[in-house]
């Protein structure tokens, strides 16, 4: 890695950082007052939308006019809040883009409310003249929204109350707001020392690459270290999170679901029983995660495993760094199974801005893909060069490019595609990076290593994230059940989840009691599944692209630019796929346990 950006001590600031490894938003907006007149003009745009109050039913030229216009100011209004969100994100304590993504969040209140009748009135028309509305060869971009807005009928409100639901906009995304600046602007991190006995200060990217550690004391050290931050503020994020579910649990009663679980699945047009058949075969199938824990203990040659022992590399193999145009250059060359054109604009994405590459003070955790209609997606990462972070670039580049081909073939209204089958195209990415790296060596021990990291793959990935489904599954349960969600309760949840899913592989220390604290994608609620279910939907696509199977590239794209245009469990089919089943999930678990036995096999 650059030793500019190494991992070095002290964090950069963004100011540090060459603009070639940062986001143009001039690509969004020119300037502040670019921004502020296009909110302007939404704002115009929003105050024609009443005069359609009333009219909808007389003729399928107005139906179609209101919903073209929505569609326009919804389209400009996601393009504003990008500009905002986005620019925020580089620097959470830059106070202009807090006010500026506080003024973009205001409009779409605004605007939700302006436009609250036309679902509503909508379905107030005459069903069948409705269904012929929507037959009509000028609906055909609007058809599969619309018959979706009848399939929910029975939850949609009346004019006035879908309109007090708007007005809830502002304010329903407060819980994840505070979480969100307590997570990355006000928490501190202690200094510890690193391997070599340095003191360097404890960051969230950096806590990965210290949990990498070969050496047992740094990684127990930076696990404690992190746990105290978020003990200090334990309180606080308990009442954020059941804040959260008190949220979700308004908005289900409101629109007359059964439970909290149902109204999110719903919205995806999926059934409860593909939640829970996900917790039951991978509940089936713990004995086959303890066997891989057991292997990794043995490795690491330890008496007992515990959580900072999770994520060190358990084979032997030279440390590595990658410089960022050598992990991009390593992306680039494993995706060609993709063939030219998924390649072409790959490499054109890699040079076009449309990265944030490296963690800086104030710089929101993680990475993301985002983005709007009008605008080429945006990838946030925080670099630090070691070979996790080349699998992250492979995942978000997935997000990337679904998004670009998506809004290349898909109409606005059809063009935001489910989360359902969001983590399809980052999974394939990154099977086959694992693919292409394994194929091309030679070396026994680095084939072992990349199988183990394969099977720490599917741990994390599906395993993890089942076991924090069904985290979110037991909370909102207690919740609806008239039990408090109080700090010390969410701790015995989540400690006792991890004792069942760790069986006696793992002596599961009192601080992982607090890991539900600092888990954002609980914040995202019932999201978690689709990452295993997706991930196993990927297992089966990579495997028939890897090995050339006719037609698999082409239905492959077919399903990437399919974006909202069906429910997401047909769209999947396009590539063969079935997840309203079983069989992709014990197909999944099969090919895990056949991972450890070739691991086995090398070692």
């Amino acid at each position: 890695m650059s030793k500019e950006f190494g991992f070095d001590g002290k964090l950069p600031e963004r100011s540090d950082v060459p603009d070639k490894y940062k986001w143009d938003l001039k690509d969004i907006y020119e300037n502040i007052d670019a921004w502020d007149a296009d909110a302007a003009r939404v704002r115009a745009l929003a105050d024609q939308i009443p005069s359609f109050a009333g009219t909808l039913s007389s003729s399928v030229v107005n139906l179609k006019a209101c919903l073209d216009l929505s569609n326009e100011i919804s389209m400009i209004s996601e393009k504003i809040y990008q500009y905002a969100r986005l620019g925020r994100d580089m620097d959470n304590s830059d106070s202009l883009h807090q006010s500026l993504s506080d003024k973009a969040a205001l409009l779409v209140t605004e605007i939700s409310t302006a436009a609250a009748f036309v679902e509503p009135e909508i379905l107030s028309i005459d069903e069948d003249l409705l269904k012929k509305y929507i037959s009509d060869s000028s609906m055909s971009d609007y058809r599969h929204s619309m018959e979706n807005m009848l399939r929910q009928k029975t939850h949609t409100l009346s004019k006035e109350e879908e309109r007090i639901m708007a007005m809830t906009t502002e304010f329903s995304g407060v819980a994840d707001d505070t979480f969100t600046m307590l997570n990355n602007a006000d928490i501190k991190f202690p200094f510890i020392k690193d391997e070599h006995g340095k003191e360097v200060e404890l960051t969230k990217g950096r806590y990965s690459l210290f949990l990498e550690c070969k050496t047992r004391d740094v990684r127990k050290s930076a696990f404690k270290a992190l746990y105290s931050s978020y003990d200090a503020l334990k309180n606080t994020l308990a009442a954020t999170l059941s804040g959260n579910i008190k949220a979700n649990s308004f908005y289900s009663k409101a629109r007359k679901y059964d439970s909290i679980i149902e109204g999110y699945l719903d919205s995806d047009n999926v059934p409860l029983s593909v939640y829970n058949n996900l917790i039951s075969v991978i509940s089936d199938n713990l004995p086959a995660l303890h066997k891989c824990l057991g292997i990794r203990k043995k490795m690491l040659g330890v008496d007992e495993l515990h959580p900072y022992d999770l994520y060190t590399p358990y084979i032997d193999v030279p440390d590595k760094k990658y410089d960022y145009e050598e992990a991009v250059a390593m992306v680039i060359a494993a995706m060609a199974p993709l063939g030219e054109t998924y390649v072409s604009d790959l490499s054109t994405a890699f040079s076009s801005g449309w990265l944030d590459v490296y963690e800086t003070r104030g710089k929101t955790s993680g990475a993301f893909s985002w983005g709007s209609y009008m605008v080429h997606p945006f990838v946030l990462l925080n670099f630090q060069g070691a070979i996790n972070d080349v699998f992250t670039i492979a995942h978000e580049m997935g997000h990337a490019l679904h998004s670009f081909y998506t809004k290349r073939t898909q109409s606005y209204v059809n063009s935001h595609y489910k989360i359902f089958v969001a983590e399809v195209a980052s999974t394939v990415n990154e099977l086959l990076l694992m693919k292409y790296l394994i194929k091309n060596t030679t070396d026994k021990n680095e084939k072992a290593y990349l199988l183990a990291r394969s099977i720490d793959d599917f741990r994390t990935t599906v395993f993890r994230q089942v076991m924090f489904a069904e985290f979110e599954q037991i909370t909102h349960a207690e919740y609806e059940a008239g039990n408090p969600l109080t700090c010390d309760k969410l701790c015995e949840l989540y400690y006792d989840l991890n004792k069942k899913y760790f069986g006696d592989a793992v002596v599961c220390d009192e601080q992982l009691a607090l890991e539900w604290a600092r888990i954002p994608h609980f914040y995202s609620s019932f999201y978690v599944y689709k990452y295993a279910t997706g991930f196993s939907a990927a297992v089966a696509i990579s495997e028939a692209i890897f090995s050339g199977r006719s037609g698999a590239v082409d239905n492959y794209l077919k399903f990437l630019s399919a974006g909202g245009s069906d429910y997401p469990i047909e769209i999947l089919k396009i590539t063969g796929i079935d997840l309203s089943v079983r069989a992709p999930i014990d197909s999944a678990m099969t090919a895990f346990s056949n991972l450890i036995t070739q691991l086995e096999e090398l070692i």
